[in-house]
């Protein structure tokens, strides 16, 4: 622990071909931030570090945050169906379901000519028409006692997903406890669970701890180069500082007058999205100085 005010920030590159960072979203719609939110950050580093969901955060959710858009990205909505047409059988849907099992041996089996016999085929060659997925709430029975499913959808359901195509974020966490964001740095390089960009379906790439710098959020900002992924690899650091100026967010330290807070200050992970609570943050136009740092990262 420092034994002055001096604050150290963790630096932290998002970047892969897709990111989602869900405010506000539900099943039918799955929103996406403009950029990453502070509880899917710092979920990313619990995760990294093997924090059971349950545990509380401690330290980890009291680190300022901070992140700068190098590349904003694109947004991309995903026309999602789930369930309809027709799905291959299992196991388990024949010993769960007596009135699936019957079809699949009287409906859904083609019929083949006269002068052969029936063969039955293995499993997941037999197809029903217009059967959602697996069985859903299942139940016994009240005739047989078999087990049965207590919902069955029969129609596809249609879901919008919303993603950000090509983004890159330079994510800072700001602390003055230098040997805790070395923990979280040395995490996020060697994770003890799977790590994505906001959902399962967007892993990163490249390196994701690049560096722990002493200062504030916004002098770290200003005093490092745009990442590779926004500028590509060859170009000159002090010539795109005079072209591009990012933004930056910033996390208040206090509430902001006339400033709409955001829900996503985690207080503790749970099965059941856990529980948040309101932050501030103020938006700036970062310039960066034309000796910034550059990157030596795997992209």
């Amino acid at each position: 622990m420092s034994g002055t005010n001096d604050s150290f920030v963790l630096l932290i590159r998002l970047a892969g071909p897709l990111q989602s960072w869900g405010i506000a979203g539900r099943f039918a719609r799955r929103d996406t931030h403009s950029r990453p939110t502070k509880s899917g950050v710092i979920g990313l580093c619990a995760a990294a570090l093997g924090l059971p969901r349950d545990e509380p955060l401690g330290e980890l959710a009291e680190v300022r945050f901070g992140v700068r858009a190098d590349r904003p990205g694109t947004p991309l909505r995903d026309y999602h169906t789930v369930g309809g047409g027709k799905y291959p059988l299992r196991p388990r849907d024949l010993i769960t379901d007596h009135q699936r099992a019957a079809k699949a041996t009287t409906d859904s089996l083609p019929t083949p000519p006269q002068d052969d016999a029936l063969e039955p085929g293995p499993f997941g060659r037999a197809e029903l028409h217009a059967w959602y997925g697996s069985p859903k709430y299942v139940v016994a029975d009240p005739g047989s006692g078999v087990l049965v499913s207590g919902e069955v959808r029969r129609h596809s359901l249609i879901t919008e997903r919303w993603y950000l195509a090509d983004a890159a974020f330079l994510v800072g966490l700001e602390h003055q406890d230098r040997a805790l964001l070395e923990r979280v740095a040395h995490a996020l390089e060697h994770p003890k669970r799977l790590l994505w960009l906001g959902r399962k379906a967007c892993p990163p790439s490249g390196d994701l701890a690049v560096g722990i710098a002493s200062g504030s959020l916004k002098e770290v900002f200003e005093t490092h180069s745009l990442l590779p992924d926004a500028v590509g690899p060859e170009a000159e650091p002090s010539a795109t500082a005079q072209r591009i100026r990012p933004w930056a967010w910033i996390e208040s330290k206090r509430p902001l007058p006339a400033v709409g807070p955001l829900s996503d200050q985690p207080v503790q992970f749970g099965s059941d999205g856990g529980t948040h609570s309101l932050r501030w943050e103020t938006r700036h136009r970062i310039t960066i100085a034309a000796h910034a740092r550059g990157w030596d990262i795997i992209l």
